[in-house]
């Protein structure tokens, strides 16, 4: 599976009703499924922000600029080291179900192992039960 793939596989879960555009409910509710909390006001901002073509709504190019993003060091950074906080404590340089589960009950927003593994298949790219780097930062645009 090609990044073009990956991408468009990742959209197509923020895009629930399938009409090929992201809206401000659709970006709140995908958030919302990985135990984040969104206001609608957010979610607007956020569309606004991402929206290339003023029609209100992310598609995909937009999409895709965002997550390419040019490169920006910082913000992989940040997320390298938010991705170091969730990891698995062994070393494997994934997150695990287990490892998800730990690091959301340190944060306040206890959620059994069962949720966890539901939280990591809506991002989990290849299907192998856990989330790499670059599936954890396609989870967090």
């Amino acid at each position: 599976m090609d990044k073009n793939e990956q991408y468009e596989r990742v959209f197509n879960r923020f895009d629930s009703n399938g009409d090929g555009k992201i809206s401000p409910s659709e970006l709140q509710q995908c958030v919302e499924t990985i135990g984040g909390q969104l206001s609608l006001a957010e979610a607007e901002a956020a569309v606004e922000f991402l929206d290339g073509d003023g029609d209100g709504l992310v598609g995909l190019e937009d999409f895709v600029r965002f997550v390419e993003g040019g490169g920006e060091e910082e913000k992989v950074n940040d997320l390298k080291e938010a991705f170091k906080m969730y990891e698995e404590m062994d070393g494997c340089g994934c997150i695990t179900p287990k490892s998800l589960k730990r690091m959301l009950t340190r944060l306040g927003q206890p959620k059994t192992v069962d949720e966890c593994k539901i939280m990591i298949s809506h991002f989990d790219i290849n299907g192998d039960g856990v989330l790499t780097f670059d599936e954890f930062r396609l989870m967090m645009v």
